[in-house]
């Protein structure tokens, strides 16, 4: 039989989930899996001393990992989950209740009976029930066990205090939880220690990934997309920037370099993105090998890796070997997951016994050297996510990797072996000219370029490196009111970390989260830091969601005609009898780190004044220094109503029609704010001819960013007519 050179990849990535305004974290991902994963997937191989494997660790990641071990660190869940029982708001418990059974439900929550029953404790009436009948032992005990569940496997089983809570299983103490809390601050603590250590002493080769994990082909030149998929859609203008590419690389190589101590050789590309062109610049900077799947090395090579019933693939002597891409005199050297054996771990096994699993992926490699003619070795590589498969798994995937590290360990036949040492003991290296422009998903780029909100994402994107560029252009030729260079330097930080690959993967149908929302606003807060890091006024593109999920809300049409008092208050109960109403389902507070400050709107129409009701959350507004309203009516043409607020008052108002400050106010419209905003607006300012309804939309900014929006996805439409209790359209 053929000998196996078993290169395993485990891939570490969490997006920067920091929030650029605030410094909080939005959502608590990074945190989890630190606590649940990162540790224990290096710790376990020191069992496994010559099992060898290459880890990659995506500096994103690493630099939130860092500031989690600092202990320095603002995330509104990990404060809530460690809060007294007894100091938790109405609003405290709902977040709660919301946020602490978000994960698996069959394997990290199962295990303790006490979470299964507080889960189905709370589900009558969408948990409204227990926000009034949970007791304070069942919010200390839903607070620890929504922790306890997300850490390390064998500190569940060994740690001393840590398996005393996992045994005890309810009936907690606040001196529980603060055990807990220091717990988890000590793991955290551990974590980058742990992949130096492993590496120190040659078990382990650490890759990097683009700083901010951007898919470098697009950002390099995005019309690329068509060559894998000539139906694609394109933004008008082609995003041309090899040169944030080529940084995106540096800055990778220089954090690797301080954190692990080496240079990196490897790079696994984000999402095994790659071309031409980006693996040249890789080449450049110095990057020996790279990581891809087997469909983009059946596009270059027009090849097909099809699997007999026994799993063999097709041209499997090429692909179970490295491929030397060469560019002039540079060159890299490629690796290629076998994608089928890669999904089996990713998908299926977790559905199997730990040890029939294990026996099952060793004897189909066992099966490759069996079968598969080569003079060399195969080298034969398995890369997935290092984080998310194992929830899927009784206990955390533990037993499995364990069960299958031993099969390989001891099969004389078999060495697992980081990348660099496959490449060196791979024997001759084949070689290619060119590379198939593609990801590892469909080996194509359509998960990030191919649906309407990706191109929308890729316009903004580009009009904020547009303005970037004009304004370092500014800079250099020292011209009046140009930014300074710390200006300069933190929107050029926003802007590669709006470059990331994570922002467009929720964009489009393929994938959705509960969070879509969050990943959302994070994008826009990041492009809209290079604006105002550049003393610029932010687009008002960026006041409105990309992503068009509309949120659940309690629609009522009008159903009266109205005579309001614009004073900013309810004056009465049958003041605003009549008229429309949007009411979201959301709540004040920050849930997921996502505050909101808009309550609900009510609109509705006099002879001659369309009148506006925001209601907000009066608690989470008056955190806000000077916010501003930007209501927007939309008919032939655009009417912006902007009311600023300071100090809780009204302190100025406008009326903008084609971006043009409108004068004589008082015949254009008119606001108050106390309680409430109210605003009417003269039926002279708005050109009715041709229509048959208005879009209305009223968006909350705060320090040149926008916080929050009613409705979620942009506007709200308000038919015309009699019938709808509204103007008659002209």
């Amino acid at each position: 039989m053929n000998r196996i050179h078993l290169v395993v990849l485990w891939h570490m990535h969490q997006p920067q989930y920091r929030d650029p305004e605030t410094g909080r974290y939005v959502l608590p991902w990074t945190r989890l899996h630190a606590l649940k994963d990162y540790y224990g997937m290096v710790e376990t191989l020191r069992e496994f001393p010559k099992f060898h494997a290459t880890f990659n660790v995506v500096p994103a990641l690493g630099i939130q990992l860092e500031e989690y071990a600092s202990g320095k660190f603002n995330e509104p869940w990990f404060s809530l989950a460690f809060k007294n029982a007894d100091e938790l708001t109405r609003e405290d418990k709902a977040e709660i209740l919301s946020r602490a059974f978000q994960l698996n439900h069959e394997h990290l929550m199962s295990r303790w009976p006490r979470f299964v029953e507080l889960y189905e404790w709370s589900r009558p009436a969408g948990g409204a029930q227990a926000l009034v009948t949970f007791t304070q032992r069942d919010w200390r005990d839903l607070q620890l066990l929504s922790q306890l569940a997300w850490m390390e496997e064998s500190w569940l089983q060994k740690d001393e205090l840590t398996s005393r809570l996992a045994s005890k299983g309810k009936d907690y103490t606040e001196s529980d939880k603060s055990a807990l809390k220091e717990k988890q601050q000590e793991l955290l603590r551990l974590i980058l220690p742990a992949y130096r250590d492993a590496a120190t002493r040659g078990q382990i080769e650490i890759s990097t990934t683009p700083f901010y994990h951007p898919i470098l082909p697009l950002i390099c030149d995005s019309d690329v997309a068509r060559i894998a998929n000539p139906s694609t859609p394109l933004p008008r203008r082609a995003f041309r920037h090899a040169e944030d590419a080529r940084e995106q690389l540096q800055l990778a190589r220089r954090y690797h370099e301080k954190t692990f101590g080496t240079k990196p050789a490897g790079l696994w590309p984000s999402e095994g993105s790659v071309s031409d062109q980006a693996l040249s610049i890789a080449a450049e900077e110095g990057f020996q090998w790279f990581g891809t799947d087997e469909g983009v090395l059946g596009r270059t090579l027009n090849v097909g890796f099809f699997r007999d019933s026994n799993g063999i693939p097709a041209n499997a002597d090429r692909l179970f070997k490295p491929w030397r891409v060469q560019f002039g005199e540079k060159s890299i050297t490629g690796l290629f997951r076998d994608h089928h054996l890669s999904d089996l771990i990713g998908f299926v096994y977790s559905r199997m016994e730990a040890k029939a699993a294990a026996a099952d992926l060793h004897s189909r490699l066992r099966a490759f050297g069996e079968r598969v003619s080569s003079s060399q070795p195969l080298t034969v590589c398995l890369f997935l996510d290092g984080e998310n498969a194992w929830e899927y798994y009784p206990g955390n995937g533990r037993e499995f990797l364990r069960e299958f590290y031993r099969c390989v360990e001891c099969d004389p036949d078999f060495r697992a072996l980081t990348a660099s040492e496959a490449i060196a003991s791979a024997g001759e290296v084949s070689t290619t000219t060119g590379i198939f422009p593609a990801s590892w998903i469909n080996a194509n780029f359509d998960v990030w370029i191919g649906h309407q909100e990706d191109i929308a994402a890729w316009e903004l994107l580009w009009d904020a490196r547009d303005a970037y560029a004009r304004a370092v252009d500014a800079h250099q030729k020292g011209r009046p009111g140009a930014p300074t260079e710390t200006g300069i330097q933190e929107a050029h930080e926003s802007l590669l970390a709006a470059e990331g690959s994570d922002w467009c993967w929720w964009f489009g149908p393929e994938h959705s989260t509960a969070n879509d929302a969050e990943f959302d606003a994070l994008y826009r807060k990041h492009l809209t830091g290079i604006y105002l890091a550049l003393g610029q006024v932010a687009p008002e593109e960026l006041a409105k969601p990309i992503k068009r999920r509309p949120e659940h809300a309690l629609q009522l049409a009008p159903s009266g005609f109205l005579r309001i008092k614009v004073d900013g208050r309810a004056s009465s109960y049958f003041e605003w009898l009549g008229a429309g109403l949007y009411s979201p389902e959301r709540r004040g507070g920050s849930m997921h780190g996502r505050v909101f400050y808009l309550h609900e709107m009510r609109y509705g129409f006099e002879e001659d004044r369309l009148c506006i009701r925001i209601d907000t959350f009066a608690e989470a507004i008056s955190e806000l220094e000077d916010p501003e309203f930007r209501i927007t009516v939309s008919a032939a043409e655009e009417l912006v109503i902007v009311v600023k607020l300071q100090r809780g008052r009204l302190q100025e108002f406008a009326v903008e029609k084609a971006r043009v400050c409108l004068l004589n106010l008082e015949s254009v419209a008119v606001a108050a704010f106390d309680r409430i905003l109210e605003v009417a607006i003269h039926r002279g300012q708005l050109d009715l001819k041709g229509q048959s309804k208005l879009r209305l939309g009223v968006a909350l900014w705060h320090g040149g960013l926008p916080v929050d929006m009613l409705p979620a996805e942009g506007f709200l439409d308000v038919p015309l007519g009699e019938d709808n209790f509204a103007w008659l359209p002209e």
